[in-house]
């Protein structure tokens, strides 16, 4: 990894009273597009009531020149004070979240993906809340979108709101939306961070938070615009994901957090959704997912 980038410290949030300072980790990798970046991280930053301290952006290996020049542009401090973390080579997301939640001075660390939208009041509600609440870990609804389907109108994702239930509905399904999350940084590298299970990071992560006496909540408002192309399904199937499923049933059931009966549940079913056709598992997703049935892999 090449020493970080730090751009300009102009237009920083606020110090010194008021909301806590806090971090936006985005990562970057060469699949992504340029005019979907910079609209996330334009909603991410610019046009936040409450703007980041500092934008981390870590880039997982080299990337084709129009991206480069997004890159360039936040390194030039164009969307606020930020952090460019390289690498040399594809990791794979996990090793790239990691390395930007190791690299934050701040302990207050919101998540946002390459090719999402953050609502304007995303921050402002979350933040403040973190502390009022007080919590570790904190999501929110979101709404899908897509080239087709413009943001707003599209089908709402919501998921348990209090750390009880949150606690009980975790063993059957991630109980967060992975770009609508802020964490504390210090009790997410406490339990060890993003660690390498494909597709399946952050659910990991969020069991060994709970594990971890990590307070828990999500807010009922749609605070992520969430898009979904036509590829997200078929990336949610086949082997290679459903190995992911079955090392982290195992883990759960090793930790106590299922029952024999409720791992062999999850298996089947997990097995059935992740081996069907792409368009099968479109259907099961609306249909059953959402009702906790198997866990959402974030692309």
């Amino acid at each position: 990894m090449t020493p970080p980038h730090p751009a300009s410290t102009a237009d920083a949030g606020p110090a010194g009273t008021g909301p806590a300072p806090f971090s936006v980790l985005m990562p970057l990798w060469r699949r992504d597009q340029p005019d979907r970046l910079e609209l996330a991280l334009r909603t991410a930053t610019l046009e936040q009531e409450l703007r980041p301290d500092l934008l981390i952006l870590t880039v997982d290996g080299p990337l084709p020149v129009p991206l480069e020049e997004v890159v360039q542009r936040v390194e030039r401090g164009e969307f606020g004070p930020a952090m460019v973390l390289r690498h040399d080579d594809h990791r794979g997301v996990a090793p790239a979240l990691q390395d930007g939640l190791e690299s934050s001075p701040h302990d207050l660390v919101a998540r946002a993906d390459a090719d999402d939208i953050c609502r304007p009041e995303r921050f402002a509600v979350q933040i403040p809340h973190m502390d009022v609440a007080g919590l570790d870990l904190l999501g929110s609804s979101m709404r899908e979108f897509s080239d087709r389907l413009p943001p707003g109108d599209g089908p709402l994702r919501t998921r348990p709101l209090e750390h009880e239930a949150i606690a009980r509905y975790l063993p059957h399904h991630s109980p967060f939306h992975h770009p609508t999350v802020v964490l504390r940084r210090s009790v997410a590298l406490a339990v060890g961070g993003y660690r390498d299970l494909p597709l399946l990071e952050d659910y990991w992560l969020w069991e060994r938070m709970l594990l971890g006496g990590a307070r828990m909540g999500n807010l009922p408002q749609v605070l992520v615009d969430y898009r979904v192309d036509e590829q997200l399904f078929a990336r949610r199937g086949g082997w290679r994901l459903l190995t992911s499923d079955v090392q982290l049933q195992r883990r759960m059931l090793l930790d106590r957090l299922n029952t024999p009966g409720g791992f062999l549940r999850n298996l089947v079913l997990r097995a059935g959704y992740r081996l069907a056709p792409g368009w099968v598992r479109r259907i099961g997703y609306r249909r059953f997912v959402e009702r906790g049935g198997v866990p959402e892999a974030q692309s």
